[in-house]
């Protein structure tokens, strides 16, 4: 009987514990906008939606059809395909750290992968900025400086962004929440 207690407990814990398989844990974020700006990016799950270069010059981006596609959510990422064309090696992959958001960039079968950056504000619900870290400033050093943004206009915009402070050029890419779009194959 002394030994039945301690058993009961045990198995009556991991039955509790069990109770949460694969859901993962919730990192808080640094504040409700923060917050806010994830839960509008997880509404966006399991949608595709066609975009298009809307400041920038390079011709691979405006001669292509730009689609990016929600995939992958979870309580503490999202991925998003990113297909130019029919290349769709590209993934934006945000990520829910304590106290802050982070923005990566993988490219299947690319060697420069994984660089991007993390919040160092609290942004809005509409609109977060992924300031370069140091595992980008040592993979791509002229791109130390980057900010990468994300924009949610819930129901018409979403919008990726990269710049650079003090230098005039910006990147940016704008897709139609009005219309879904066919979603790529990821490769």
């Amino acid at each position: 009987m002394p030994l039945a207690r301690p058993l009961i407990a045990l198995a009556a814990l991991l039955a509790l514990a069990g109770c949460g398989f694969g859901v993962g844990p919730r990192p808080a974020l640094r504040s409700m906008a923060q917050e806010g700006f994830w839960q509008r990016l997880s509404q966006l799950c399991g949608s595709a939606h066609a975009g298009r270069m809307v400041e920038g010059t390079d011709s691979v981006f405006a001669r292509n059809r730009l689609v990016m596609h929600v995939r992958d959510c979870s309580a503490a990422e999202v991925r998003i395909g990113f297909a130019i064309g029919p290349d769709a090696s590209r993934t934006w992959v945000v990520r829910k750290l304590p106290g802050r958001l982070a923005l990566s960039h993988d490219v299947a079968g690319e060697a420069v992968t994984g660089y991007g950056g993390v919040t160092r504000t609290a942004g809005t619900a509409d609109r977060q900025d992924f300031a370069a870290d140091t595992f980008t400033a040592r993979l791509l050093p002229p791109a130390a400086s980057n900010v990468w943004s994300l924009e949610i206009d819930p129901g018409r915009t979403f919008a990726y962004t990269v710049g650079r402070p003090g230098v005039q050029r910006r990147f940016r890419l704008e897709f139609d929440l009005r219309r879904t779009a066919a979603a790529p194959a990821p490769e």
